[in-house]
């Protein structure tokens, strides 16, 4: 059986879900995307033991409960991208230190914006593994 990349999407707005789900979709690796629609649900969702993120993707504006405030809560052991619209240093300043991997402006351009979701997930989830676990 072959490891898919699983992917948690902290996202709230729809149409940001289907662009991110369609930019995933070209890979040449199976990826499992599931999505948490506000900051109750993606911090139940961390908790949980029955899902095991590759890679965290986080907008800071969500309802319920905002990205800094579930990344006060929940610490994943895994790479944490920021991909938001906020452009305030500050938020940008305060995800580095609760420990986020990287920090991302969403793209405008949609074709930008694809290459930005599918480079964040190239470039920290490993890869290696799983392309080795789908060829045997």
């Amino acid at each position: 059986m072959s490891k898919s990349v699983e992917v948690l999407l902290i996202e709230d707005n729809s149409g940001d879900v289907l662009l991110i789900r369609q930019a995933l979709a070209d890979e040449p690796y199976p990826i499992t995307l599931r999505v948490a629609r506000d900051g109750e649900q993606a911090r139940k969702m961390l908790a949980s033991r029955e899902f095991g993120p590759d890679i965290v993707i986080l907008d800071l504006s969500i309802p319920k409960r905002s990205g800094l405030s579930l990344l006060e809560q929940v610490q994943p052991d895994v790479p944490v991208v920021v991909f938001t619209s906020s452009t305030s240093p500050q938020d940008r300043q305060c995800s580095f230190e609760l420990g986020v991997t990287e920090f991302i402006h969403k793209p405008t351009d949609l074709r930008a914006y694809s290459r930005t979701v599918t480079q964040m997930v190239r470039n920290w989830v490993p890869l290696k593994e799983i392309l080795a676990s789908t060829n045997s």
